[in-house]
């Protein structure tokens, strides 16, 4: 069993996981953010090659986490595509699986700004925003305070030290109030939770939840460290 952590926020119950996708018991619903799919082989385009499976890599997850959870409902919070040239360079087999994937459940597309409009042939409902409940799904926090936001973007990370080692890696961030969830696509780069981007967002003490292997390793403001510049330019 993916090891799991539970958040609250609004008064919600939340449940995150190591993977970097939330679960909401009370609405059996799974929320994933920041896909990026076919990343890679838009890369590959600008002369940028890397291995060529992260859409593939991206998928297994999240299908391995709908078979561990059965959720009746899927929600991705945007960017879920890279480009809009997404759909004719995804590889047959991946376009299956998440035709496949998108049909077993109640599948909710959020707009982002990579993606404001995601390919019809995938189905699924669309949305720019979705109020459920106490809670508000969105792609980006939006200027104004809004309790019960669950959002994405920004792919928050955290650095910290531990003992003698600078540690670096995806995290979800909230205050209780609101929370801005982990990219989940495989090369999804991150930006500092300390970063300049996120001011405003937060009023309540923030908590950056930092994903392991083994669970999610809580970490006030005062423990963050920001980035060097070489870190925040690789950010995005």
């Amino acid at each position: 069993m993916t090891p799991q952590t539970e958040i609250i926020v609004n008064l919600e119950r939340l449940v995150a996981l190591t993977n970097g996708a939330l679960y909401w018991p009370a609405c059996e619903t799974l929320i994933v953010s920041d896909l990026h799919f076919e990343k890679g082989s838009h890369f590959a385009m600008k002369g940028v090659f890397l291995p060529p499976y992260d859409t593939r890599a991206t998928l297994k997850r999240i299908a391995s986490t709908i078979r561990e959870l059965k959720p009746t409902t899927v929600i991705s919070l945007g960017d879920a595509f890279h480009d809009g040239g997404s759909e004719a360079r995804m590889d047959a087999e991946d376009a299956a699986l998440l035709e496949a994937m998108v049909a077993s459940v109640r599948w909710m597309w959020i707009l982002g700004n990579h993606d404001p409009a995601p390919p019809a042939r995938f189905g699924g409902a669309v949305e720019g925003a979705l109020l459920t409940g106490r809670l508000m799904f969105r792609h980006e926090a939006a200027a104004y305070h809004e309790r019960g936001e669950i959002s994405g973007h920004f792919h928050p990370v955290a650095r910290v030290r531990a003992e003698t080692r600078l540690i670096r890696r995806r995290c979800f961030a909230t205050d209780g109030d609101r929370l801005i969830m982990p990219a989940f696509g495989a090369y999804a780069g991150g930006l500092n939770i300390l970063d300049e981007a996120y001011d405003g967002v937060f009023r309540g003490a923030l908590t950056a939840w930092m994903l392991g292997g083994a669970g999610l390793y809580p970490f006030s403001a005062d423990r963050l460290i920001p980035d060097s510049g070489a870190q925040r330019r690789n950010a995005g």
